[in-house]
């Protein structure tokens, strides 16, 4: 009984490898496997234009607002040709975003945070000044605020809190 199941499977397997119709070969290559080359990520800042607002492209490292604000304060450095910057005189100190990371268990929610903001420098950051950073760093739709850190060497820093592009332009 054993010899004739082991016969029946064994014709079974058989049969089966014969009754698909497709006859086993080795890997057959017909074309390249295909290649994305992705670009660098290209973001917006706004800079001036006759002295409005306007979003230019800025190739950056990362999608990070700290690169595109890095771009932004390096742009008043550069020759900006019919374009221009409120940002001269001033130099980007770095990011202190308000969201804590996600927990392991949270429920994963939209978060929307408050984005501090470094920037070192004498004199006061005009209006247009802030409208630059608050609006480049507002592309990020979780930043909900920024507040603004402008520090002046030995003096008391000066903060600028609650931020909105909406309210700058």
């Amino acid at each position: 009984m054993r010899a004739a199941a082991v016969i029946l499977g064994a014709a079974a397997v058989l049969l089966g490898g014969v009754a698909c119709g497709i006859p086993p070969t080795g890997v057959i290559e017909r074309a390249p496997a295909p290649v994305i080359e992705v670009p660098p990520p290209s973001k917006t800042i706004y800079l001036l234009k006759d002295g409005e607002l306007t979003m230019e492209p800025a190739d950056v490292g990362s999608a990070s607002v700290e690169s595109l604000l890095r771009a932004l304060f390096a742009a008043s450095t550069q020759q900006l040709g019919e374009l221009d910057t409120a940002l001269h005189g001033f130099a980007f100190d770095g990011i202190e975003d308000s969201l804590n990371p996600i927990q392991r268990d949270e429920v994963k929610l939209p978060r929307t945070s408050t984005l501090t903001v470094y920037v070192k420098g004498e004199g006061t950051l005009s209006r247009t000044a802030m409208a630059q950073i608050v609006c480049t760093a507002q592309q990020d739709t979780a930043v909900q605020e920024v507040r603004i850190v402008l520090r002046h060497g030995d003096r008391a820093p000066r903060t600028e809190r609650g931020l909105t592009c909406g309210k700058l332009r």
